[in-house]
């Protein structure tokens, strides 16, 4: 599955456009006084003005040979979390095959940078910039009925269950892209935080074998938009 295009909802639309212009050096385009983009490798990140604050967890994928160099670009820039023995890397768990770094956008959402190493995305290029970012690649979804979102998607995208359980955690999509199910009864923090999971409203653009469907998630269902 590949997150062509992500479109978040926020109450602080002028900080999220100046972090991604300021702290990623990113070229914003399409703005207005309710709405900014930007480009993230082949896939778009929309920000859309909300009355209601949301947080969101959701990550870029960087190429596997880059999460160090991604880690002192990130502290030239933000602090990034660090776990209590001081470790910044973390291993995703045996099957994933991965690493990551998480830190906070000026709104408390979560973001990750995360190196696959399944994937053959090794870049040559000197040092680390956000110009680097292949793409989205995770996008939260927390719900009562993670086994419900994840039939959902089957039927509306065709894409299935990669890692974990649709019990408390799991994963549907593939290494290129996932939405990250979560049952927010039973799992009650977004590692490595303290925020609780809740169900954030969006839409977006996914692939899953070359078809594209245009979906929305909201009121902890996901629903195609014609």
């Amino acid at each position: 599955m590949k997150i062509k295009e992500l479109t978040l909802y926020t109450s602080e639309l002028h900080q999220q456009r100046d972090f991604y212009q300021h702290v990623f050096g990113l070229k914003t385009t399409n703005k207005s006084p309710n709405s900014f983009s930007v480009r993230l490798g082949h896939s778009k990140l929309l920000f859309e003005k909300s009355e209601k604050p949301h947080v969101y967890h959701y990550c870029f994928l960087i190429p596997n040979n880059k999460l160090a160099l991604a880690i002192n670009w990130l502290q030239d820039r933000l602090s990034v979390i660090t776990y209590e023995n001081g470790r910044i890397i973390e291993p995703g768990p045996d099957d994933w095959n991965s690493e990551s770094v998480y830190f906070f956008d000026p709104t408390v959402n979560i973001l990750e940078f995360i190196v696959r190493h399944n994937l053959n995305n090794y870049s040559d290029r000197e040092g680390f910039d956000a110009s680097q970012i292949i793409s989205m690649n995770e996008i939260g979804m927390a719900s009562k009925h993670p086994e419900r979102l994840n039939q959902e998607l089957k039927l509306v995208l065709g894409s299935k269950l990669k890692y974990g359980n649709v019990d408390r955690f799991g994963a549907n999509g593939s290494e290129d892209g996932l939405f990250l199910l979560v049952n927010y009864n039973k799992k009650r923090t977004w590692f490595p935080t303290n925020i609780p999971p809740t169900p954030t409203p969006f839409k977006g653009i996914f692939e899953h074998d070359n078809n594209q469907v245009l979906l929305k998630f909201e009121n902890e269902s996901v629903i195609a938009i014609a």
